[in-house]
């Protein structure tokens, strides 16, 4: 066709679609012209003079003709909608491609260590495009803000947003709207934070303050270890605006959770700390509190007041030990006790921080366990703001593909879809966009996000290690780079936001200061200005046997447990929930002795009725591992839960959360542990499926638990609740591994009970919360004694008396012909008990030691002192020797018993497992042990066997 018939073909009001009208048209303009309005009936008028002329139209009649241009032109018209649609179409999946893809090969690294992948998707020609498209113009609306633009300002603008100092990943997120409200942020301001002049001359303070602390330490303390924050030093400006932009959004407390990487730098330059304090850390000068033995400089929190333009805001830095990760949920638990006690605007007023270091944010699984945790209704922050700072090498590793497993170390928080900033340090500014974004999305959605935050580590792990022996490639490049202060400076140099001589008095006036003692940049208000802080002064000091009154008036007691065991009308129970709560009415009445459940439930109410509030969570705690609680019902033919003791929460305005966890034991006794650190007013219960199962958390019970007031002087009345006994279930359902919570007791730093009646339990639960008395509670539950028909106590019981330390021997036997004293705890005392009995054994008493820790030596001496012919106490026990408590307390009964009364073990012999697996053994063994310990003549054969 000739280039005048093309041209008119793609003018012509006959193309594409509109063609079958026009034939029709025509035909009415051929049978009369006066019926079709003058403007077409001219233009098919010009038509017919243009026909004759075009060489591929016949002469034939008019009409003739016209049908045939009129199908042609509809041909080329389609041929030529679906090149353009095509080529739309490829423009489109570019976009989509670079949102994917383009972090991959954006500039976020400092280091040229690896060269930037080629990825076909990102090349225009992968889609058929070519560079006669790039002037072209296409609708680029898909980009958020944009509207038609040529090929080459679309790939501009692309890589100004997904390829520049940000890489973003979002295409992970399910949710469109989340995806969609990153993109748009993204790329309505392609990735830049807008600065005003001063704005950027206090980044440069703090990029120089984060340098010159790291030097000044460097020459005054020459090979201390400080893990030095030198390579990331834009953490402390990303910080400060973070603090100062969370203030401007409401938030009244921050709580950090942080591993050693900088944490001296961010005490002083975020926290506020005093140089001087951190000097004589440094010097060995600074004395730990009274009490405490201390801890390193690198694991010692702070806490300040600090100003925003919002008002002030409390800034907490957990204490961490060097388990690194383990902090995390800690910080998070410590976070959400505070936001339940602001109530429902709490998470929008309490931000939970977690820094990481990228080897440890990859490869530790509490990790996971916490991010895991971040949507659930029991953990639930409102959203963590995490950042990696990664400096790209975990002690001497540095290659990924001994690093990990995926492409980078914040891959694992894609699971929970948080949108995931990769940027480089080097680049404050983009830092500083980073975490306004980051902030902006959490306050939005509620939701984790995190912010790798690309840098390096200029010294080796610590300052005294030499990292060019493994990574000489790495620090060549590393010696030879300028630090992001030096750069920026540069930066703003050329800018003209600053003259040449700026850099060197920031760092002079930074260096005085430290001198000086400060203030350094932002001097913190003085405490008294947090409204919302805990008081935990009456708690100081205080011993175990200070005084407590855990009665509860019998009537009071009755009204509570009616309203407790008031369901809403048509509530329908599942049928042997039902006979339970029947049971439970009957025991209300004193028609029923009171069972553990009861006994439990009740404590809790009662305590609810004290204006304490309680927390339960654990992975059956709902309903109980052995159907023993039903803290949660269901309806029977709708499945909708209920919690009754809620209503009594109500009534005396308290709070009573109960939670069945995920199936997590470190990452869940992490964050209860971190919330009990921060209410002292209530009553915190983690609860093991089976005991077992708690040396899955064994570095929560080691760093914190057992440790941290000694270390720290941070208290907690944290509870354990760990079932423990030998029912025959095997090794790994038997034993809560009481040894080693008794390894850990020392200067009164725990409780380990174990109760064995349902008044015990009562009376042992509210004592927790009624002495000015806050330490970890151990408590070893039991599982069979749950419905074990001697296991009960009366109403009576709850509502009088205390727990008991040492409980007595209970039936009638004649104390003056007791020469045997068997001591136990937990389930065999009931074995022992039903055996002496069927024995009808009158000259052996049983006592049950119901405190294991701290050792109720008084009143154990006490009860001894009913036996005058006491000739041989027997400790007996069902774990094996080198398990269970005999070694970790017979030195105790050595200090206590009288003269002339030998201590003797019946238990199991030693083992490497905790129980038998087969069910006959066990049966067998239990025999054996009531049988030595009831019947001395077979103990004597044992003993003489070897």
């Amino acid at each position: 066709m000739s280039d005048s018939f093309e041209r008119w073909r793609q003018s012509s009001p006959f193309y594409g679609g509109n063609i079958q009208y026009l034939e029709t048209l025509y035909e009415r303009f051929l049978e009369d012209p006066d019926s079709v309005p003058p403007h077409w009936r001219e233009r098919f008028r010009q038509l017919q003079r243009q026909l004759p002329d075009h060489p591929d139209i016949p002469h034939r009649p008019v009409r003739q003709r016209f049908a045939a241009l009129a199908r042609e032109a509809k041909a080329a018209a389609a041929t030529g909608e679906e090149t353009a649609c095509a080529k739309q179409i490829a423009v489109n999946r570019l976009i989509v491609q670079y949102r994917l893809l383009g972090h991959l090969v954006a500039d976020t690294n400092p280091l040229p260590l690896r060269p930037k992948p080629y990825l076909p998707e990102l090349d225009p020609g992968f889609y058929g495009l070519t560079d006669a498209d790039l002037d072209r113009e296409f609708d680029a609306s898909l980009i958020h803000g944009a509207g038609r633009m040529t090929l080459r300002e679309i790939l501009a603008r692309l890589k100004r947003i997904y390829c520049g100092k940000v890489g973003s990943e979002t295409m992970h997120i399910l949710s469109r709207d989340v995806r969609h409200w990153v993109q748009r942020q993204l790329e309505t301001s392609e990735c830049r934070p807008r600065l005003t002049p001063e704005e950027k001359r206090w980044v440069l303070k703090l990029l120089i303050a984060a340098e010159g602390i790291e030097k000044y330490l460097h020459r005054r303390y020459v090979g201390q270890k400080r893990f030095s924050l030198e390579g990331g030093e834009s953490l402390i400006p990303l910080l400060d605006e973070l603090i100062q932009r969370a203030g401007e959004k409401g938030i009244e407390e921050m709580v950090m959770g942080m591993a050693h990487r900088g944490r001296l730098n961010v005490l002083v330059n975020i926290l506020g700390k005093q140089p001087e304090s951190l000097f004589q850390e440094f010097e060995g000068k600074a004395t730990p509190s009274e009490g405490t033995t201390g801890d390193v400089k690198y694991h010692l929190g702070f806490s300040s007041d600090i100003p925003t333009p919002g008002g002030p805001l409390h800034l907490a830095l957990a204490f961490n030990p060097s388990h690194l990760e383990i902090i995390d949920p800690v910080a998070e638990g410590s976070a959400r006790a505070r936001q339940d006690r602001i109530g429902k605007t709490g998470p929008n007023r309490v931000l939970p921080l977690l820094i990481h270091g990228d080897a440890a944010f990859a490869a530790q699984g509490v990790v996971m366990e916490t991010l895991q945790m971040a949507q659930t209704r029991a953990f639930h922050t409102g959203g963590t703001v995490h950042v990696v700072v990664d400096n790209q090498i975990g002690f001497t590793i540095s290659n990924p593909f001994d690093a990990r497993s995926t492409t980078y170390p914040t891959d694992v928080a894609k699971m929970i879809e948080a949108p995931v900033f990769h940027v480089n340090g080097d680049d404050p500014e983009a830092v500083i966009y980073v975490i306004r974004l980051a902030l902006e999305f959490r306050m939005t959605f509620n939701r984790d996000v995190v912010i790798d935050l690309v840098c390096y580590r200029r010294h080796g792990h610590n300052e005294a290690d030499e990292p060019a022996v493994t990574q000489p490639v790495m620090y060549r490049h590393i010696r030879q780079h300028p630090s992001a202060a030096f750069l920026y400076a540069r930066r703003l140099i050329e800018e003209g936001v600053i003259d040449p001589a700026t850099p060197e008095r920031f760092e002079r006036e930074y260096t005085q200061a430290l001198e000086q003692g400060g203030p350094l940049l932002r001097r913190p208000l003085p405490k008294t200005t947090f409204r919302n802080r805990v008081a935990w002064h009456p708690y100081v000091g205080k011993r175990w046997d200070a005084p407590y009154d855990s009665r509860f008036p019998l009537e009071k007691l009755r009204d509570l447990a009616y309203e407790w065991l008031k369901l809403p009308e048509g509530f329908e129970l599942h049928p042997r929930v039902a006979k339970i709560w029947e049971d439970r009415r009957r025991m209300t009445e004193g028609e029923l002795p009171v069972d553990w459940g009861y006994a439990e439930n009740m404590a809790y109410a009662t305590l609810l009725a004290d204006g304490k509030a309680v927390r339960l969570t654990g992975q059956d705690s709902g309903r109980g591992t052995f159907f023993h609680r039903h803290g949660i019902v269901y309806h029977y033919k709708t499945g909708e839960p209920f919690i009754p003791l809620k209503k009594i929460a109500y009534r005396f305005d308290t709070r009573f959360y109960l939670y069945d966890s995920l199936l997590s034991e470190e990452g869940v006794l992490g964050f209860e542990y971190g919330y009990s650190t921060a209410d002292p007013e209530t009553l915190v219960i983690w609860e093991a499926q089976f005991g077992d199962f708690a040396n899955v958390a064994q570095v929560v019970i080691d760093q914190f638990i057992s440790s941290g007031e000694a270390k720290w002087g941070r208290l907690s009345g944290l509870t354990l609740f760990l079932p423990h006994g030998y029912e025959g279930q095997g090794p790994e359902h038997s034993s809560a591994r009481l040894e080693r919570f008794l390894q850990l007791c020392a200067e009164d730093n725990m409780q380990a009970c174990v109760p064995t009646t349902p008044a015990q339990i009562f009376h042992l639960l509210r004592r927790q919360m009624l002495r000015p008395y806050r330490k970890p509670l151990i408590t070893f539950t039991p599982k069979s004694l749950l419905r074990h028909r001697l296991a009960v106590s009366t109403l009576e019981e709850l509502a009088e008396g205390r727990f008991q330390l040492v409980i007595d021997e209970t039936d009638p036997i004649d104390r003056d012909r007791v020469r045997r004293v068997i001591l136990c705890c937990g389930k065999i005392y009931y074995e022992l008990l039903e055996a002496r009995r069927q024995a009808q054994i009158d000259h052996i008493a049983i006592l049950r030691l119901e405190q294991l820790y701290p050792f109720p030596a008084q009143a154990l001496q006490q009860a001894l002192e009913g036996y005058p012919k006491l000739r041989e106490l027997v400790w007996c026990q069902e774990e094996p020797k080198n398990q269970g408590a005999w070694y970790q307390i017979r030195h105790r009964f050595l200090e206590t018993l009288p003269s002339g009364v030998e201590l003797r073990y019946v238990g199991r012999p030693p083992a490497a497992a905790p129980a038998e697996g087969a069910f006959a053994m066990h049966v067998e063994r239990q025999h054996a042990i009531i049988e030595a310990a009831l019947h001395p003549q077979i103990d004597e054969l044992k003993r003489a066997a070897g």
